[in-house]
């Protein structure tokens, strides 16, 4: 069984999309995690993650194991990401990845922007988790400052807000629902009630 999350920055969907698989026994891909990688990694070769040479060759170079989980939480990690995630060079190099993934005997969970809309557009559930971006920024403050970094919250709503933007009106695998997608807004939900919703509804297509 494939399991395809999709949605914003902040959203929920990796903690649900960790959950589902943990629950589930089934092994799961943080897609967003090869975009950012690649957006450091463009950086770190002293090129710019906006400029589609620099981050493709990135891209074709990239070793995920080269990077801690710090190093790819970080903001500029997440920023680049965006950046990088909009060349369709790089959104070439990382696909064949994704679908070697998915396409295990034991099915995946994968979570992202475009699992099941471009990667697994036939995946037995597809789930799209969203929530406001007020949510959202207040969320992201707050896991910062568990990890002890100062924040200006003005800026963080500014480079979400701008994030949103890039990932919604990129030519290449905008940032969007599928037609038959489960939308989950997590908005007013905590962590255990949007897994019992997620949970259901994919109980709801195992059985069809």
């Amino acid at each position: 069984m494939i399991i395809a999350i999709d949605g914003p920055a902040a959203s929920g969907k990796g903690t649900l999309a960790r959950k589902i698989a943990k629950d589930m026994g089934i092994p799961y891909l943080d897609t967003g995690s090869l975009y950012r990688a690649v957006g450091l990694l463009t950086i770190r070769r002293g090129g710019s993650p906006a400029e589609p040479s620099d981050a493709t060759a990135a891209a074709n170079a990239l070793n995920i194991n080269d990077f801690t989980p710090d190093d790819l939480r970080s903001e500029e990690a997440g920023n680049a990401a965006s950046k990088v995630a909009a060349i369709p060079g790089v959104r070439a190099a990382l696909l064949a990845y994704q679908r070697t993934f998915a396409a295990q005997p034991g099915g995946a969970v994968m979570d992202g922007r475009d699992i099941g809309t471009v990667v697994c557009p036939d995946a037995s559930a597809k789930i799209f988790v969203t929530a406001s971006l007020e949510v959202r920024v207040q969320r992201r403050i707050k896991e910062l400052r568990e990890k002890g970094e100062s924040v200006n919250e003005q800026r963080v709503w500014d480079d979400m807000a701008a994030r949103d933007a890039r990932d919604s009106d990129r030519s290449v695998a905008p940032l969007k629902p599928a037609d038959d997608a489960f939308l989950l807004d997590t908005s007013a939900m905590n962590a255990d009630e949007a897994l019992a919703s997620a949970k259901a509804f994919i109980v709801s297509k195992q059985k069809t």
